[in-house]
């Protein structure tokens, strides 16, 4: 495991990566309340594939690229910010690969840049159109949903870190190891960066209507995600118009790339293989 330090003009972003340096590029977009190290499992076996597997920490999450303002959170930012790291890595066109909140950004990016992109793998995270269109008219998921209206109180901060931690613990189902939680929390404890994390839900959003996505696409949901509910998962490939995919793994919960690594990665390896 290779660990960088990505210099661009938003700022520098850390990451880790492997595989060789003229691997076919892969980038992993991590989610809330994680890291890049989420995707460790998935960097490591795409790196001796053969691929170049990169996860970086996204704004935010980097020390050098934490902006104080919610505004600096919005849509565009994290868009340009995909491709301000895959330029300053040198790469014309890449996979995409995004969970949670990455997997928001990797579904605008390929809406918006499709010509940089040669698939596009969103984990838990249903396409933005069809995830909005949920929140207006299925109570089930406007009730998942109520978390991110929540968390804009300024009291969050608080109440994730109090009692060492406990709700953010909570948050991972114990469905991811205890050591790579603490790490989080490590993290997120560090002056200014559980507010950051949160600017990402504090932003006004969004700025324009997605548009469908044309880029070869798997979307891998999971029956007991908390977050997403079957309503914008099964309506997602009405809004994906190139080869689609769409994998339902039963009796998993949010944290797909942690809870079962395997599973995925196996599942990304044959979607990457097929295009």
């Amino acid at each position: 495991m290779d660990y960088l330090s990505i210099p661009t003009a938003n700022g520098t972003f850390d990451a880790i990566a492997a595989g060789p340096a003229d691997g076919r590029p892969v980038l992993l977009l991590h989610g809330f309340p994680e890291a890049a190290i989420s995707w460790e499992y998935q960097v490591a076996v795409l790196g001796d594939r053969g691929f170049r597997a990169v996860a970086p920490d996204q704004r935010g999450y980097s020390p050098g690229v934490r902006p104080e303002q919610a505004a600096e959170y919005g849509v565009d930012e994290l868009v340009g910010d995909v491709l301000a790291i895959a330029g300053a890595l040198e790469w014309s066109r890449f996979d995409l690969v995004g969970h949670d909140w990455g997997g928001a950004v990797a579904w605008w990016t390929a809406s918006e840049h499709p010509e940089r992109l040669r698939t596009l793998t969103a984990v838990s995270t249903p396409h933005p159109g069809a995830l909005s269109h949920a929140m207006r008219t299925d109570e089930d998921q406007q009730m998942r949903s109520q978390y991110m209206r929540d968390w804009r109180s300024s009291s969050t901060e608080r109440q994730m870190l109090a009692n060492n931690a406990e709700a953010l613990r909570r948050m991972f189902e114990w469905k991811v190891p205890p050591s790579r939680v603490d790490e989080y929390i490590r993290r997120l404890s560090e002056p200014g960066a559980l507010t950051a994390a949160l600017n990402w839900y504090r932003a006004s959003r969004p700025r324009a209507t997605i548009e469908k996505v044309s880029v070869p696409t798997l979307y891998v949901w999971s029956t007991e995600d908390v977050a997403f509910g079957s309503t914008p998962a099964l309506e997602t490939e009405n809004w994906v118009t190139g080869p689609y995919s769409f994998q339902m793994l039963e009796d998993v919960t949010h944290w797909i790339p942690e809870e079962v690594p395997e599973v995925l990665t196996a599942l990304l390896l044959e979607h990457l293989n097929a295009f």
